[in-house]
Order: structure tokens, then C-alpha cells, then sequence
């Protein structure tokens, strides 16, 4: 976790210099804050928004000034401005803003529809996973499990990076998207890195093989 800083010219970014300017900017949020207000920003957003009693609507929109008024219960010294900070701060690209809205891009529990996102115009996409679990998603297929969609990654690496958080030796298992988008399963983008399906049948995956 890093901190948040602000540039004058080139606005909210993370880490010690801005990467367009290489100057230091001001700490807006320290990393323990970040994380602190990530952590409850993503609960509320992609699992439990009914526990504040904030309406969503079905592509995971809410009202980005009641979600600050939760915020800023639960954190006095949070405000609108330092959610708007850590959204457009994250490479990740994890949430979204726009006409006075905000909603996570995915992670959701929640069931959402996204029926706004982009398709995906990828013909393969990635899922990593460890050797014990390939062969299971090999004979039955890769299911939502804990989310509302399937996670896939849209390089190799990406995949082998999601796979590094549960096993030390990545599996990686090839997405066949162009047929399988003929069987009328639907992928949509997330951002640059994550597209979001319904489950995926076996026939349309494939491990890949290491050297």
C-alpha cells in the first residue's frame, strides 16, 4: 500500500513522485488511511450496500454523496474529496465515477447485472490457479465462486500474478472466447486487465503448457 499524493499539474497519484512530472507531491492520504478506506469503500460497494441501506441500482451504481455521508460516519476525517483521491489514484482501476455516481468495476457478491460495460474483444483470456484446482476446472468448468462473475485476466502475466495470491506455482489456463462467445456466454470489460463472465463449460478451456 502506498500513500496518496496530490500534483498540481497532473492531479492524485501513489507512490513518492508523480510518474508523468517526477516531482514530489503533498500527502493527501497516508497508507494506513488508504487502506483503511479502500477496504470499507469496497465492502459497501461490491458486498453489502443494503447494511447502510444504500440503494444500487443493477449495474452497481449508488449515490456517490450518500456513500461519502457513510464514509465520513465511520471515518470523521474522511471526506468526498479523499474517495475521489483514491479512485482516480488506483492503478487498478477498481471503481469509477461518473454523474455524481460511483460503483466497483468488479469483486461483486452483490448481484449486479453491468449490462452498461463494454463487451470484451479479446479471443483468449487467462485464469490462474494451482495445479490441484486446474484439473477440477478442466472436467467441470470455471464457475463464480464467493462473486457475482468469473475474474479472467487478459495476459498471461496478469494471470499468473492472480494465481501468486493462493500458490507458490501458477497454473495458467487458456479461455477459448471466440467460440465460446458463439455458445452466447457473454465476457465484458472491466478494464484493461479483468473481463467478467457467467460460468465457462470445459470444452472451452484448455491448459497451457509450461516450457
Amino acid at each position: 500500500m502506498e500513500d496518496i499524493r496530490f500534483c498540481p499539474e497532473h492531479g492524485y497519484y501513489r507512490g513518492d513522485k508523480c510518474e508523468i512530472c517526477n516531482k514530489k507531491g503533498e500527502v493527501v492520504l497516508d497508507k494506513e488511511r488508504v487502506e483503511k478506506l479502500g477496504r470499507f469503500v469496497s465492502g459497501i460497494l461490491r458486498h453489502f450496500p443494503e447494511r447502510f441501506k444504500l440503494k444500487m441500482d443493477e449495474n452497481g451504481w449508488v449515490d456517490f454523496d450518500v456513500l461519502s455521508k457513510i464514509v465520513s460516519r465511520k471515518y470523521r476525517w474522511a471526506n468526498k474529496w479523499l474517495i475521489k483521491a483514491m479512485v482516480y489514484s488506483d492503478k487498478k482501476g477498481r471503481y469509477e465515477i461518473s454523474d455524481n455516481k460511483i460503483r466497483a468495476r468488479y469483486g461483486h457478491s452483490v448481484d449486479v447485472k453491468l449490462n452498461d460495460y463494454e463487451e470484451a474483444e479479446n479471443e483468449v483470456l487467462y485464469y490462474g490457479t494451482s495445479e490441484e484446482e486446474a484439473e477440477r476446472l478442466l472436467e467441470i468448468g470455471i464457475k463464480p465462486v464467493n462473486q457475482r462473475y468469473v475474474h479472467l485476466s487478459t495476459t498471461i502475466e496478469k494471470g499468473i500474478e492472480v494465481a501468486m495470491l493462493r500458490t507458490d506455482e501458477p497454473i495458467i489456463l487458456l479461455i477459448d472466447v471466440k467460440r465460446a462467445k458463439e455458445s452466447g456466454i457473454r465476457f465484458i470489460k472491466a478494464n484493461e486487465f479483468i473481463v467478467l463472465s457467467e460460468e465457462i463449460p470445459p470444452e472451452f478451456i484448455r491448459l497451457i503448457e509450461s516450457d
